[in-house]
């Protein structure tokens, strides 16, 4: 049994030396960027998180994940299990946070009651005609240029120093369920994807993936929801012209399911922006892997590790 079950991802923290230009760029992705009045930058979408991406000025790096938990009483449970404190939490919607240290030093901020702000609907999504239906008659597809409308933060991925030893750190306090574990070879698992504990209800088929790489504990990408297809092509095209610097995509991946695009803010942290990804209840049984299902495509571009020639 894990100490207590988080329900979704909450946001990832970032500091940067440049807070204009991360909101620049936080804008061209498709989040809607604001400040506190306290030297820091969110960026929120259109889901209804008070934030999802928060910025303070220093140094360019990674801070924080954050987690949310069911409730602000699984938060005590929490803390009394860890000798940790729940302090409140001094950001746009308030509520509370846990800070916890995981193997790797990678700072968790588990967080709990948070006020939700007005979402906003999603764009009207065009009728598709195929070869085996076409209901769409005499009406034209028009899709408005611009950036993508992010919606909600998804997963993200850690690089650790020890998988097993991070596997069962996140576990034994989370309640997070393998949905698929990948091997390097044969009973030698290096990482896994790790999805969310809802029971009945379905989740995404990863909220947090953790792979030991070669080099070393580190953030890898965070990984944002748009609204469609038509949506993810849209904000590809609005970057591109924008002159932002593209890292893998478009494609479709094979673990997840996800059509993605991958992209790095102004100081080489990556961000994805991602639609049509699987969802499992807690029933499905976990899967294994390789790191050619891992880094393969099912169309679209191939990974740059694989790519031959560097194209």
């Amino acid at each position: 049994m894990s100490t207590i079950r988080i329900e979704d991802i909450s946001h990832v923290r970032f500091s940067a030396p440049d807070l204009d230009e991360m909101e620049r760029f936080l804008a061209s992705f498709g989040l809607t960027p604001f400040r506190d009045g306290q030297g820091r930058l969110y960026g929120r979408g259109t889901g209804g998180a008070p934030f999802l991406h928060m910025t303070g000025e220093g140094p360019a790096g990674f801070v924080a994940l954050g987690l949310r938990a069911e409730s602000p009483e699984a938060l005590e449970v929490l803390a009394r299990a860890e000798g940790a404190r729940v302090e409140p939490l001094s950001t746009p919607g308030g509520g509370s946070v846990v800070r916890l240290t995981d193997p790797d030093g990678f700072c968790i901020e588990v967080v709990a009651g948070q006020a939700p702000v007005p979402g906003e609907p999603p764009a009207p999504e065009a009728v598709r005609n195929t070869a085996a239906a076409r209901p769409r008659i005499s009406s034209r597809v028009r899709v408005k240029a611009g950036p993508s409308r992010v919606v909600r933060l998804g997963h993200a991925v850690l690089e650790v120093s020890d998988f097993r030893a991070s596997e069962a750190w996140y576990k034994s306090r989370f309640g997070l369920l393998t949905s698929d574990e990948i091997e390097a070879a044969p009973d030698f698992a290096i990482g896994a994807f790790l999805r969310c504990d809802r029971g009945d209800r379905p989740t995404d088929h990863h909220t947090l993936f953790l792979l030991q790489g070669p080099g070393g504990p580190r953030y890898n990408h965070a990984a944002f929801e748009v609204e469609s297809l038509d949506d993810l092509m849209r904000g590809h095209a609005h970057l591109k012209g924008d002159g932002r610097t593209a890292a893998w995509g478009v494609g479709r991946h094979i673990l997840g399911s996800q059509v993605f695009d991958y992209w790095k803010d102004p100081w080489g942290h990556e961000v994805e922006h991602w639609t049509d990804g699987d969802l499992f209840t807690a029933s499905e049984p976990p899967g294994k892997a390789t790191l050619a299902d891992l880094l393969g495509v099912q169309w679209g571009a191939v990974h740059p590790m694989m790519a031959q020639g560097g194209r």
